[in-house]
């Protein structure tokens, strides 16, 4: 049988107890791994074990992707009208907003955010994508196409079967969400993979998509390692679509993956390299605290973070002035401290990771503003750091460090500031800051980003797509263009006249 996890909040910002099981969740059973082992869950804040939760391998993939492929074939897929579908959705986002508090707590132990962000911007915005998908389950529609009198055409878009999906740590529960939300809307069954640092909510999530009423084998959930049930999904042969949000290295292996099993659909997102240009004529208090929540908000592990800060040389010594102190007035400590911005990052790896990097900047000859060093002697808490004085040939400058750390690039010419903003692998994101709007438009229609914003960052909508250019990731999440992933598009000819 599964542990079960049971936890007393007592904190200023949320009091309450969790209890629920720890198991994988296949054909609507909470269930132990096929070996019996189970993983650890970190407390990013002080390092110790908060519980174990079971750990899924291959043979768990085979046993839920049976489960999805007979739930496809008899109670979900075409077998479920699009307006049950809706129903079931809708009801789960009404267990998920009676349970907002709980959900935003379990994010903040599991992730270490802030129990206010995982409240106000996670919780909120996955509660949203899960009912804006409900309302597009019944309105999925093909097209009759004009031929000719003698025969009747027209196009169907049917759900795929069972697609796999793996979800990143930085978003565990808006990720979750953005992935199960238009493939269960458009008739999909999933086997998904949480990160083995975040499993919680995802597993917190199986136990309200029970409550709803979702038929068993829909949705199942296998908390497991990257190496062992990532690439089981990846390279099964019955799953005939994976999605994947994470690491561009990750990304490709997935994508290979894909290719040398069934040719499996693919949608990745990816990771960022944001450039956020500030003109001479930017609202330079606005282009400050956008800045700084541009590249420090979730701790920096955002993939769409900006983290090279281009400003005009008109107004970069106040603008660094101002940025400086803007960091340095940031709280970074205990996510349940109703005034900590930013909690520790997510794990031991991530630290490292990020500290290296840091150490990297240095070593090239990068200035450290502000930052540049771990906060206090337990967990995994780092200072908001900016460096300045790069080149572009930098560690810090090039690679995605997915963590509070910035550059602040001085420039003249605003032709270069867009090839310097364009010199990169990715093209997840991009930002401009300028009272011109001709400047602002044509300057954000420049960029090679996948999402371009005009005096703001870090603003997405549920309604909008969401993806990237070049080494960012392939399709789109969110809006009615992410329902296009997860179906297949079929074209009927009906002969009505036509003889032989």
């Amino acid at each position: 049988m599964p542990s079960v996890f049971t936890h007393e909040f007592n904190t200023p910002a949320y009091k309450g107890k969790v209890s629920f099981d720890t198991g994988l969740f296949i054909n609507g059973q909470f269930v132990d791994g096929s070996d019996g082992t189970t993983i650890d869950v970190i407390n990013p804040t002080n390092g110790k074990v908060t519980t174990s939760v079971s750990e899924a391998t291959s043979k768990d993939v085979d046993t839920a992707v049976d489960a999805a492929q007979r739930a496809f074939e008899t109670v979900w897929g075409l077998n479920t009208p699009g307006a049950q579908r809706s129903i079931l959705l809708g009801k789960l986002a009404v267990l998920m907003e009676a349970h907002a508090d709980e959900l935003a707590a379990i994010e903040a132990l599991d992730n270490g955010k802030t129990f206010s962000w995982a409240r106000n911007a996670d919780v909120a915005a996955s509660i949203d994508c899960i009912r804006y998908y409900a309302g597009w389950a019944d309105k999925l529609t093909g097209q009759v196409q004009e031929t000719s009198e003698a025969k009747l055409t027209y196009s169907r878009h049917e759900p795929i079967g069972v697609v796999g999906q793996i979800i990143p740590w930085n978003f565990p529960l808006l990720m979750f969400s953005w992935k199960i939300g238009p493939a269960l809307a458009t008739g999909n069954t999933i086997v998904l993979k949480p990160s083995e640092f975040t499993p919680l909510n995802a597993i917190r999530m199986a136990h309200l998509i029970q409550e709803a009423g979702f038929p068993p084998g829909v949705v199942n959930i296998l908390t497991g390692y990257g190496n062992t049930v990532g690439n089981a999904i990846s390279h099964h042969m019955k799953i005939e679509k994976v999605a994947f949000t994470g690491s561009t290295l990750v990304g490709r292996k997935v994508m290979e993956a894909a290719a040398k099993s069934n040719l499996k659909n693919v949608t990745l997102e990816l990771g960022g390299k944001s450039p956020n240009i500030i003109f001479d004529d930017a609202d330079l208090e606005q282009a400050v605290n956008w800045a700084a929540f541009g590249i420090f908000w979730n701790h920096g592990q955002t993939c769409c973070a900006g983290s090279r800060i281009f400003v005009q040389e008109g107004i970069y010594d106040e603008f660094l002035q101002r940025f400086t102190a803007k960091a340095r007035s940031l709280k970074v400590g205990d996510p349940f401290d109703p005034e900590s911005f930013q909690g520790p990052q997510v794990s031991q790896i991530q630290f490292d990771r990020i500290m290296g990097y840091i150490e990297s900047g240095k070593e090239q000859g990068a200035k450290v503003e502000v930052g540049g060093e771990r906060q206090g002697n337990e967990g995994y808490f780092i200072r908001p750091t900016i460096f300045t004085n790069t080149s572009p040939d930098m560690k810090i400058v090039r690679e995605e460090i997915f963590g509070p750390v910035g550059v602040v690039i001085k420039f003249s010419d605003e032709e270069d500031v867009i090839r310097q903003a364009n010199d990169t692998a990715y093209g997840l994101a991009a930002a401009v800051f300028t009272q011109n709007l001709n400047r602002a438009i044509k300057t954000a229609h420049r960029l090679k980003a996948g999402t371009a914003w005009v005096n703001c960052v870090n603003q997405l909508n549920t309604g909008v797509p969401f993806g990237g250019f070049k080494q960012s990731g392939i399709g789109r999440e969110l809006g009615n263009y992410a329902l296009n992933n997860y179906t297949n598009v079929k074209a009927v000819h009906i002969n009505l006249d036509i003889k032989m």
